[in-house]
């Protein structure tokens, strides 16, 4: 296994960059490698990595949908709430609509096979949708009207939707009593659950860290394995009680950046490095999972069917933004942001087939040749119309989350050493500001751009006690100004 790792992170990070360079994302680099090496091309991946490829996956996931919850601003949510809730179930709805119209004649399937289908279709992939969306927002893009929130939190909901649905189905076919009331019911139910359950861990893990100044590695590391406990949590009681455990995740980070924003920026940063390479694992091991010589067998056919439904679901994507504030031009964006297909295509793809439904093999067919075709095509869509449509606000607030991560910079209640004298000195006061630069290039009649800014103030603890009056100091970094790592230095308690 330890050879299989190796693989996964040389070619992956190769692939990563080649595919960058050419101005493509590389996600789909990746994907691509792991079609190459899986067991069903090359075979380069050990048994081992295999069985074990859906923990890691699992994990993977929870990193991004951790950071995912760090950037989930209750402004930003409030203003998109209600599309995004529209957005988790009616494009799925036309989907299936649109699988039910032409699989049957197509494919040679019954109606009720072609809903199973057409419910495994009709999921986006949170895998691929996501980390794009988390980089528009460390950007600034979109920040104006919380486009890439909105889908962002929509995309999650949309799954819990669309598994319900597959279940309904596969139930039905298979002759069970199943009560699509309360199925459908249960959709609701496992959405509160999963947000009560983050919920009260962020709670309980705010108040640790704000007890216990502990280094943020190991604040990142017991955030990740609360996250990790919940999806188990979800698995044991799968039987008793649906719980959305994925929103639960996000809910973490959620609650920990409404009670203290500088606690969750520092576990956010961390958790942006560890993507890194739990970016590598995710897509290298679900392109793993592609069986392309059962993708083959779906041909014309299968990639006229998914045409099809992604065309009924565009249709759903944009009547669901009608009375929303976007221009044509953005709800084109979000068309095209729904339009990858991955995680749950390669999660519940043969499932029917192992259910024994007579069809099993060409739906498993349609949903591996649906990661190929669309994972690719909506990265790129996403990468391309994102640029060009999404709002830059030349003063965007997260030019100054940017500057905080560029310069390391410490917050409110840390304690940091000067390395000169070695006195320790305590943040007090943080501001953001904007301010022209300090040198403007002659010869040039245009006003000066202004630059994000972060004024720290600095108290004294030992001087002010032995002196008996406040000692503080005041600072102003920006990316001209001097550095907070040649001078001082933050101290932590573990």
């Amino acid at each position: 296994m330890a050879i299989s790792l190796a693989l996964i992170i040389i070619l992956g990070l190769g692939a990563d960059y080649l595919f960058k360079r050419l101005q493509l994302p590389g996600l789909i680099g990746m994907l691509m490698v792991g079609v190459l090496v899986g067991p069903y091309v090359l075979n380069f991946m050990s048994p081992e990595m295999m069985k074990v490829s859906g923990d890691f996956r699992k994990i993977a996931l929870i990193v991004i949908l951790l950071r995912a919850g760090f950037e989930l601003r209750r402004d930003a949510l409030n203003r998109v709430g209600r599309a995004a809730v529209i957005m988790s179930a009616v494009p799925a709805v036309f989907e299936i609509g649109g699988v039910m119209l032409v699989a049957p004649k197509l494919l040679h399937i019954t109606y009720l096979e072609a809903a199973i289908l057409g419910s495994i279709l009709g999921a986006v992939s949170p895998a691929v949708v996501v980390p794009l969306m988390i980089d528009f927002m460390d950007r600034g893009r979109g920040a104006k009207k919380a486009i890439p929130t909105m889908i962002l939190g929509a995309s999650s909901l949309d799954d819990v939707f669309v598994i319900v649905l597959f279940t309904v189905f596969l139930g039905m076919y298979g002759g069970e009593q199943t009560n699509i009331y309360m199925m459908l019911g249960a959709i609701p139910v496992s959405i509160v659950l999963g947000i009560i359950v983050g919920i009260i861990p962020g709670y309980f893990l705010y108040h640790l860290f704000k007890k216990y100044d502990w280094r943020s590695p190991k604040r990142t590391m017991l955030v990740m394995g609360v996250a990790i406990v919940l999806t188990w949590l979800e698995a044991v009681c799968e039987e008793y009680v649906p719980v959305a455990s994925l929103l639960g995740v996000m809910a973490i980070g959620f609650i920990i950046l409404e009670k203290s924003e500088p606690i969750a920026h520092i576990i956010s940063q961390k958790l942006k490095k560890l993507w890194i390479f739990a970016e590598l694992l995710l897509f290298v091991l679900v392109g793993a999972q592609v069986n392309i010589h059962v993708a083959w067998e779906a041909g014309l056919a299968g990639a006229l069917v998914i045409f099809v439904g992604l065309i009924f679901r565009s249709v759903g994507t944009y009547i669901s933004l009608i009375g929303t504030p976007f221009d044509w031009k953005e709800k084109l964006f979000c068309v095209v942001a729904y339009i990858p297909k991955a995680t749950v295509q390669a999660a519940i793809g043969a499932v029917p087939l192992a259910a024994g439904v007579a069809s099993g093999e060409v739906i498993l067919a349609v949903a591996v040749l649906s990661i190929l075709l669309t994972a690719p095509i909506g990265a790129i869509g996403i990468m391309i119309f994102g640029e060009k449509i999404l709002d830059y606000g030349e003063l965007s607030a997260y030019r100054f989350k940017e500057l905080r991560n560029k310069l390391e910079l410490p917050h409110v209640g840390e304690r940091v050493r000067e390395k000169q004298s070695g006195s320790i000195w305590k943040v007090v006061e943080e501001k953001e500001m904007w301010m022209e630069p300090s040198s403007v290039a002659g010869g040039s009649d245009d006003p000066p751009r202004m630059i994000p800014a972060i004024c720290i103030r600095y108290w004294g603890e030992e001087i002010s006690k032995n002196s008996g009056k406040d000692k503080i100091l005041t600072f102003k970094y920006s990316q001209n100004g001097p550095s907070f790592q040649e001078h001082w230095e933050i101290l932590y308690d573990w």
